[in-house]
């Protein structure tokens, strides 16, 4: 099951397994072009709540974001 709602997604459920497992479902995979082998990183939100990111969207935004503060330390820079 899949509903998309204002860009955001459900996907159905899932369960733990004995060893702390879970399945992403298929449709998720899919729609994040999940495959094996790729790294994710796991955050704990409050106490029952867990989201994971791609480990390489992780690292597009940190490069992202490390371009922006080199430009505004330039301008920082350029303004004393």
């Amino acid at each position: 099951m899949n509903k998309k709602q204002s860009g955001k997604n459900f996907y159905g459920t899932t369960n733990v397994g004995s060893k702390g497992q879970v399945v992403i479902p298929v449709a998720a995979r899919k729609n994040m072009k999940l495959k094996k082998g790729d790294r994710l990183l796991v955050f704990g939100m409050h106490e029952d709540m867990v989201a994971m990111i791609k480990l390489s969207q992780v690292e597009k935004i940190a490069s992202h974001l490390s371009e922006k503060l080199k430009m505004i330390d330039e301008v920082i820079r350029k303004n004393k």
